[in-house]
């Protein structure tokens, strides 16, 4: 039994590495991962415009999509920039306030707050 475990424990790593190397070299594998990181980035950097925009994190938090998946935000994709249309509340509190607008360029992520305002 003990050889068994040790023989496995030896060969697996062998088997399934050339599986997991092949994947990752795939380029429609690594165009995917590399937009979903880009949107996550992307996210992150439009809910922190908002958080600044908005006075802070001590008076001010976005919306919970904001805070998960980045293919769950509230987004358009507009080809040049991703859009970001997200509501705010104070911490604590699930009514939200206030609706910020963010573009994120693709190109440099640059953040630009298009709106920051009553929720239209």
């Amino acid at each position: 039994m003990r050889y068994f475990i040790l023989l496995t424990l030896l060969v697996f790593p062998f088997v399934v590495s050339p599986i997991v190397r092949a994947q990752f070299t795939d380029p429609i594998v690594q165009a995917k991962v590399k937009e979903i990181e880009a949107l996550s980035r992307a996210k992150n950097l439009a809910r922190q415009a908002g958080e600044a925009a908005n006075g802070g994190l001590g008076v001010y938090r976005a919306e919970r999509s904001m805070h998960g998946s980045a293919a769950q935000s509230p987004y358009v994709d507009k080809g040049d920039f991703w859009l970001f249309t997200f509501k705010g509340s104070a911490p604590g509190s699930d009514t939200p306030f206030i609706e910020t607008e963010v573009r994120v360029d693709k190109a440099d992520f640059k953040t630009t707050v298009l709106y920051n305002g009553a929720i239209r």
